[in-house]
């Protein structure tokens, strides 16, 4: 369904390159194709997924990935999908439904004074740890969205932090992948944000940046991609290595092209 996107960051869907932080991000569009399809990737590639799904429901995202023929109701009965319903625990702390349970919720924070998301850390540290009957090939920490923390609430330097630890143990200990969408707007006041933005951007090894066109709606071209392979991070003289592609969703997929070449120009 992806392949195309598959082919342009060089991917394989059976091995996975492991220890790698990816960073997707839009600005006047819409970027969350791009989580459909690292999760449908990871889940088909075998590995063990940790879905920090802060912005839709899990019937929105069951829907959307059983068109990409992959069921996360499945992949959660069998162990290999981990999913946080973010507004359903945020309705928990709300109504106090959490204290019934027994167990603390990951985002507690909501209805602390402290922002720190220790809580949350732990939900994804004791998801990932492998079992000793774990088979699958890779840890995968994928969040949707990243932005929706600091409108509950939780200080930049917190999320931030939150993201350091969860690198620590996903991508250097456990030699895991971890995947984070996060929004910004160029004329956005929003600092605290943009802060989170900025930071992500220097200590990520592969950038998604997706733009809405500047000059508006095209039912030919939806937007544009560019993928940003920070070779910088390995410390060569090299420079990043940079692509951009225009690109149009359709129902099952999306098709990219170089600028200019789209069914409305030729």
């Amino acid at each position: 369904m992806f392949a195309e996107l598959n082919e342009l960051l060089g991917a394989c869907p059976q091995r996975p390159e492991p220890g790698k932080f990816t960073l997707l991000g839009d600005t006047r569009t819409d970027g969350s194709f791009l989580v459909h399809h690292f999760l449908s990737f990871y889940l088909r590639a075998g590995c063990k997924v940790c879905f920090v799904a802060l912005l839709q429901s899990f019937s929105h995202y069951n829907i959307v990935a059983q068109k990409l023929g992959v069921s996360l109701t499945a992949a959660k009965e069998r162990g290999q999908l981990v999913f946080l319903e973010g507004l359903k625990s945020c309705l928990d702390l709300l109504f106090g439904e959490e204290e019934q349970s027994g167990e603390p919720s990951p985002l507690q924070f909501i209805s602390e004074s402290a922002s720190d998301l220790k809580a949350l850390f732990d939900f994804v540290h004791v998801s990932l740890t492998p079992a000793g009957s774990d088979s699958w090939k890779g840890p995968v920490l994928l969040v949707d969205d990243l932005s929706v923390l600091l409108s509950l609430g939780a200080r930049p330097v917190a999320v931030l932090d939150f993201i350091h630890y969860c690198r620590v143990t996903v991508c250097s200990q456990l030699k895991g992948n971890i995947v984070v969408l996060v929004h910004s707007n160029e004329d956005s006041e929003d600092e605290e944000n943009e802060l989170v933005v900025n930071s992500l951007c220097h200590h990520s090894d592969l950038i998604l940046w997706v733009e809405g066109l500047v000059t508006g709606f095209c039912k030919d071209v939806h937007g544009q991609i560019k993928i940003i392979k920070r070779v910088s991070l390995e410390l060569t003289a090299e420079q990043d290595l940079v692509q951009i592609y225009q690109y149009k969703i359709q129902d099952k997929n999306v098709t990219f092209f170089a600028r200019g070449l789209s069914a409305a120009v030729l």
